[in-house]
C-alpha cells in the first residue's frame, strides 16, 4: 500500500483576518494547534517582508507552542535567513516573493538566481534546517535545487489548480503531466518531493494520486472552508481527500 501523505497546514490567512481587524483574533497560534488535534503532520507559515499576515511574534509562538514540525516560508533574504536562524524552525521553504502580489504567483527561478540563493541556502543548511526550495514542476529547476544542497523541493500546483477551477480540462490534463513528471524526477534525483498552492478537496485528492509526493502544504482554501465547517473540521476533510487519492495509487 502506498505511504500517506502528511499534510501541513498554513496558517498565514487566519493571520490575515486578524490583521484586516487589528487586535490578537483570530489566533494564528489557536488555528495551528487546533489542527495538529485533527491530524496535522505540520505547520507552515510564511513571514514576509512587508509582514502583511504573519509577523515576527507569530513565528516565535509557533516554534515553542505546536508539537509538531514547523516549516518557515520566506525570501532568500539577508533579514529572512537571520530571523530563520533565530527561530530554528525544522525546516525553511524559500519562496518568490514580490510587494505587489496578493500571494506567491510561480515558483522560485533556483535557475537564473543560482548564485543569489546559494549563500542563503548555505547558511541554512550549516544550521541544521532543512530547506526546501518552492519551484515549478520543471527538469532544470529540480537539477538546480539539487545543485544548492536543497534535500527537499515543492511543486506549485497553482497553474494546475485554477487550470480545474476554470473548466480548462486540457491545460489541467497537461498541467498534472507536468506536476507527475516532475514527482518522478525528483524523487529519481534524490530529493523529497512536496506540493503546495491553490490545492482543495477535489485537486487535493487528485494529486495525491501521485505517489511520490510525500507532502501537500495548504492553507487558503482551509481557512475559507473553516468559515463554514469548522478549522479543525477542514483539516480532517482535508486528510479524508488525499488518503482517498493515495489509496488510488496503490
Amino acid at each position: 500500500m502506498a505511504t500517506q501523505p502528511r499534510l501541513g497546514i498554513n496558517v498565514d490567512h487566519v493571520a490575515t483576518v486578524r490583521n484586516a481587524r487589528g487586535g490578537a483574533a483570530p489566533d494564528p497560534v489557536r488555528a495551528a494547534l487546533l489542527a495538529i488535534e485533527a491530524g496535522a503532520d505540520g505547520i507552515t507559515a510564511h513571514l514576509r517582508e512587508d509582514r502583511r499576515h504573519i509577523r515576527d511574534d507569530d513565528m516565535a509562538r509557533l516554534k515553542l507552542e505546536i508539537s509538531k514540525p514547523l516549516n518557515f516560508e520566506m525570501a532568500a533574504t539577508d533579514e529572512m535567513v537571520r530571523i530563520a536562524l533565530g527561530v530554528m524552525p525544522h525546516a525553511a521553504c524559500l519562496v518568490p516573493e514580490k510587494r505587489e502580489e496578493r500571494t506567491t504567483e510561480g515558483g522560485l527561478d533556483v535557475v537564473g538566481g543560482f548564485e543569489t540563493l546559494r549563500p542563503s541556502v548555505g547558511r541554512l543548511r550549516e544550521a541544521g534546517i532543512r530547506v526546501s526550495m518552492f519551484i515549478e514542476p520543471d527538469e532544470a529547476a529540480l537539477r538546480a535545487s539539487v545543485a544548492l544542497g536543497a534535500p527537499v523541493v515543492e511543486l506549485h500546483t497553482g497553474t494546475y489548480c485554477e487550470a480545474v477551477v476554470h473548466g480548462d480540462a486540457a491545460k489541467a490534463a497537461s498541467e498534472f503531466e507536468r506536476i507527475r513528471s516532475a514527482a518522478r524526477i525528483g524523487t529519481a534525483l534524490g530529493l523529497e518531493v512536496h506540493a503546495g498552492h491553490g490545492i482543495d478537496f477535489a485537486t487535493g485528492e487528485t494529486l495525491a494520486g501521485i505517489p511520490e509526493i510525500v507532502e501537500f502544504n495548504i492553507g487558503h482554501f482551509l481557512v475559507g472552508e473553516a468559515i463554514f465547517v469548522g478549522f479543525a473540521e477542514s483539516v480532517r476533510l482535508m486528510k479524508v481527500a488525499l488518503a482517498a487519492g493515495r489509496a488510488r495509487a496503490s
